[in-house]
């Protein structure tokens, strides 16, 4: 019987509604000796500009990163008005921080310059190569609309390095969302956390909803705006209804997080899911669409054996987990609130040593998706096993 070496990782999870209360809390629970970066995911409800004030107080120069969510996935499973974080420490986890704003203006130079400075100075830090040993962690403002562009340019900025995140949530009132970093709450912001570890490590995504049924093209789009006016050459919200046996005027938000269409593209899906029907019958979507591009309808797989199945195949790779951090699609969860299978989810999270957050969208390597699971899983190695 082997057994796995103490963990330079910590989890930890605060409720009281007080900034300096909750930041002593989770101060507790996540510091570390050569703490190298703490990681939180805060519910909307708290005083932004206090509780960023307060964690600066108790954690001094250690980088504090994280995002405002639509829940949270805290060491015991799902939960809301909370905040939840994760600990990493040297020599295990050597971290940089890049904090991005201005989006709109965000380029492939910008990119490049940002990834190639986060690189050098991450490599001076580990000592060694990071091929193979460094992943990014990405986190945006979820109503920037600009995922598409900044998980492209920094994917092809990053070279070998593997990519995945989380877009910010505030819980379902679309009114804004934030990014902590360097100390602030932002927004139209992003923070990139470059992390090296000899850790054995896998970036992954899940989804359960399967491409089946028809195809349709999307004939009249603009995607700047991720807005679909026509599917199939008719009113996009119409065909999209059809697609579904109901009629336009039956669509509700949980029609769209229930039947989400997807994306392939070289065999693998990616769900692109439906934010709202328009007064003219267009389409909002939460990622950009272009027009010509091939959609087709989908049906759920079991939500709950799905993401178990991938967390034991991540762990026959990876051997047991060290941590698990998990961005997961507020759309995902929605249909499930009055089933038993949200509880067996949060306790299948919980098993797994899951800390993350609900999202708006989900980043992996280059492409932005939604009604997906993504995430970071950092294991033992399986010599331990």
């Amino acid at each position: 019987m082997g057994f796995n070496p103490p963990s330079r990782v910590r989890r930890g999870h605060g409720y009281s509604a007080d900034p300096d209360q909750v930041a002593n809390e989770l101060y507790q629970q996540l510091w570390q000796p050569d703490c190298s970066l703490v990681l939180l995911f805060v519910a909307p409800d708290y005083q932004l500009d206090k509780l960023a004030a307060a964690l600066t107080r108790r954690f001094g120069d250690i980088p504090v990163v994280g995002c405002t969510t639509a829940g949270e996935i805290s060491p015991d499973g799902y939960r809301c008005h909370s905040i939840v974080g994760v600990s990493f420490a040297e020599p295990d986890f050597f971290v940089e921080v890049q904090a991005i704003g201005d989006l709109p203006r965000f380029d492939l130079s910008d990119a490049l310059g940002t990834v190639m400075s986060a690189r050098y100075s991450l490599g001076q830090k580990a000592g060694f190569p990071l091929e193979r040993h460094a992943f990014a962690l990405l986190l945006v403002d979820g109503l920037s609309a600009r995922e598409e562009q900044l998980a492209g340019r920094l994917a092809r900025a990053l070279g070998d390095i593997p990519i995945c995140g989380g877009s910010a949530g505030d819980n379902m009132r679309f009114e804004r969302t934030h990014i902590l970093v360097d100390g602030q709450f932002v927004s139209d912001s992003a923070a990139l956390v470059l992390i090296a570890t000899p850790h054995p490590f896998e970036v992954f995504k899940s989804e359960h909803a399967i491409r089946s049924g028809e195809r349709v093209v999307v004939t009249e789009a603009d995607a700047e705006t991720r807005l679909v006016t026509e599917i199939n050459a008719e009113p996009a919200a119409a065909e999209y209804a059809r697609l579904l046996g109901v009629s336009p005027e039956r669509l509700t938000p949980l029609s769209f997080a229930a039947h989400p269409l997807v994306l392939n593209v070289g065999g693998v899906p990616y769900v692109r899911s439906i934010q709202r029907i328009n007064p003219d019958l267009s389409l909002s979507f939460f990622c950009a669409i272009d027009e010509g591009i091939v959609l087709s309808g989908t049906r759920a797989t079991d939500i709950v054996d799905n993401l178990a199945r991938t967390f034991r195949d991540l762990r026959s790779r990876l051997g047991e987990f060290q941590i698990v951090l998990g961005f997961d699609c507020i759309l995902r969860t929605l249909p499930l609130l009055h089933s038993d299978a949200i509880a067996r989810l949060s306790s299948l999270l919980a098993a797994n040593s899951v800390v993350g957050f609900s999202t708006y969208g989900e980043q992996y390597q280059a492409m932005h998706v939604n009604q997906t699971f993504t995430g970071i899983a950092i294991g033992y190695g399986t010599q331990h096993e």
